[in-house]
């Protein structure tokens, strides 16, 4: 039996975070048996809808194609309005051949080699996110496996290791091993906390020798066992020559100094934790699937202008992008799924709570930069397949395509996906000055960068015409006060979108949020 006087486990949890940070904590939850994953419930149950009824959606990205999708099943008439001439919004794809435009008309022509591409925006597929996965089955989208976390990548600091990448594997288990040894130590003189009960103590003390890779003596030093997992000086060979040697471990100071929890924590992170997919080919093959099924009702190239409504009915006004030409849409309902950051931007009917909702929340400007090199000197030099290399540099982050593997010839990598204050001066750049800006600060991670050089292409999201930005950033605040007037029905309209829900920012929540609509939406139909 617990000691009734003990702290319960969440104290001592924070105690854990606090001296020995995210992955410590992680670590000590499993041993306790925590955590765990939400689940996808299946899609809308939707059926009887009253003959003729008319739906109007706008925009033809996940959201809006997934409300089309269902509700024709349901019996709906349905219509999709879209400003582009694609469908997919914020997913899609840019490959050899493809253009694009900045909000200023600076324009920049993609020369990706054949089969080489960059997704601007979403780009991954995290396993729990059960709303995707179903409907990639359902519309026969190929996935393949997305490597999120490449032990042999690196961690760059500029501020660390004298500004050189260190192997994440290597400062990853400095890391763990140094904090292990605090947090062991600790527990066994009771320093840490008298009132973890003893079997805890003992499991806790169990669980960071072997995480991290303590001797009998709880200390963390080198030797062939620590070399197993940060690497050796002389990896196990066969002959006479096969004996293996340790590597030297670094000191706690240094592994402080390269902030290397930041990038552990990233891969703790809910949404970010693997398995991950993506679609063979490229993210845009979600919505060419959805395409395939709700293509017919899109009517590509329609600029919304207004959005009205009365007791009967939504009147949509929109122009047509190509020949200026003006038109009317009529429908009994109406689901908006136009980026916020546009929408507050047109003349829309709604009760003043939701007028002030779509105004309230501001939206991202990340800035993504794909660069071809002329051969995959990552894996033919470094032996990287796949993952992310981390830096404290403006562009943040390096990652590798997932897919030819040991194909030979020109290769795409994501030099760049800055986000934040990281991302406004680059924003704020030329195309040309951006991927300067990603080589200069890439070769402190790859010297081959100048020499291996092919082109590359950015896009900066708040330089995008038809999104003003990339994703809704709510706060606590704003949620409290416009979350729901944001989600409400008002009158015959409902807004979705990745906006609209709790999972900003992912198609899941686009998704989600789609769902939710559209069964209020057929609630309120089937109750008129």
């Amino acid at each position: 039996m617990d000691d009734i006087n003990a702290p319960t486990r969440r104290k001592l949890f924070e105690t854990i975070g606090k001296a020995g940070g995210m992955v410590a904590l992680y670590q000590a939850m499993t041993s306790l048996g925590h955590a765990a994953e939400t689940q996808f419930n299946g899609p809308p149950k939707l059926s009887g809808a009253r003959k003729g009824s008319t739906v109007v959606v706008l925009g033809a990205g996940l959201a809006g194609m997934l409300a089309a999708y269902e509700l024709t099943k349901a019996g709906y008439k349905v219509r999709i309005l879209e400003f582009q001439g694609r469908p997919g919004g914020r997913n899609y794809t840019l490959r050899g051949g493809d253009s694009h435009t900045e909000i200023d008309g600076t324009t920049q022509k993609v020369e990706f080699s054949q089969g080489n591409y960059l997704n601007p925006g979403p780009w991954r597929i995290p396993h729990h996110h059960r709303t995707l996965l179903h409907y990639c089955k359902q519309l026969g989208v190929q996935l393949e496996p997305f490597i999120q976390l490449n032990h042999n990548a690196y961690v760059h600091n500029t501020d660390a290791f004298a500004g050189k990448p260190v192997r994440y594997k290597a400062v990853a288990t400095d890391f763990k091993g140094h904090i292990s040894e605090l947090l062991a130590k600790s527990l066994q003189q009771n320093a840490l906390d008298e009132k973890v009960t003893t079997e805890d103590k003992e499991r806790l003390i169990e669980a960071m020798r072997g995480w991290g890779v303590l001797d009998k003596d709880l200390s963390y030093k080198s030797s062939l066992k620590v070399s197993g997992q940060r690497g050796y000086d002389q990896p196990p060979g066969a002959g006479l020559g096969g004996v293996p040697t340790p590597s030297n471990i670094t000191t706690l100071h240094d592994v402080l100094d390269s902030k290397v929890w930041n990038t552990m924590s990233f891969y703790f992170s809910y949404v970010m934790q693997t398995t991950m997919f993506q679609p063979v080919g490229g993210i845009d093959m979600i919505g060419k699937g959805f395409a395939r099924e709700v293509g017919h009702l899109i009517t590509y190239n329609a600029k919304v202008s207004k959005i009205g409504q009365n007791a009967k009915g939504v009147t949509i006004t929109y122009e047509d992008a190509l020949t200026g030409a003006v038109s009317q849409a009529k429908a009994d309902y109406c689901v908006c799924t136009i980026p916020l950051s546009v929408l507050s931007q047109l003349e829309v009917q709604v009760s003043d709570e939701k007028a002030a909702a779509i105004k309230a929340v501001p939206y991202s400007g990340q800035v993504k930069i794909g660069l071809e090199f002329k051969r995959r000197f990552w894996e033919e030099d470094e032996s990287i397949y796949g993952g992310h290399s981390f830096t404290n540099q403006p562009i943040s982050l390096v990652s590798y395509p997932n897919f030819n593997f040991f194909q030979k010839g020109p290769a795409v990598l994501l030099g760049a996906f800055a986000s934040g204050a990281n991302a406004y001066p680059l924003a704020g750049m030329t195309p040309e000055q951006r991927i300067e800006a990603a080589l200069a600060q890439g070769e402190a991670i790859h010297p081959q960068y100048r020499k291996e050089y092919m082109n590359g292409t950015s896009v900066a999201w708040s330089r995008v015409p038809w999104s003003l930005g990339c994703c809704a950033q709510w706060n606590d605040e704003s949620r409290k006060e416009h979350y729901q007037n944001m989600v409400s029905m008002d009158g015959r309209i409902v807004l979705a979108g990745e906006h609209a829900s709790y999972y900003g920012c992912w198609m899941e929540g686009a998704m989600l949020s789609s769902i939710d609509a559209i069964t209020r939406l057929h609630k309120r139909a089937l109750e008129a």
